[in-house]
């Protein structure tokens, strides 16, 4: 089981969304830590280090760090925002 961290902007971004919204990521980002290579709708970045996981019209970027068990979230957005 992997340990899951949030950034600063991470944090931010889920307080501030509608709650039905941040309760339904919270729940995607529970299931990152059983497997997080393994997800449905996880795709790896090509232009960034670390993978984004898709919930609905929301992306959630993160990274993985196998040798310490840890998924650090960079970043929670809407499609149109999280890639500029």
């Amino acid at each position: 089981m992997y340990k899951i961290t949030f950034s600063k902007k991470a944090d931010k971004s889920l307080r501030r969304m509608p709650r039905n919204i941040a309760l339904n990521i919270a729940t995607k980002i529970k299931q990152l830590a059983n497997d997080p290579h393994r997800m449905p709708n996880v795709k790896k970045l090509t232009n960034h280090p670390g993978y984004r996981l898709r919930v609905g019209d929301w992306r959630i970027v993160y990274t993985v760090n196998d040798n310490e068990l840890l998924v650090h979230i960079i970043n929670v957005k809407t499609r149109g925002e999280i890639y500029k």
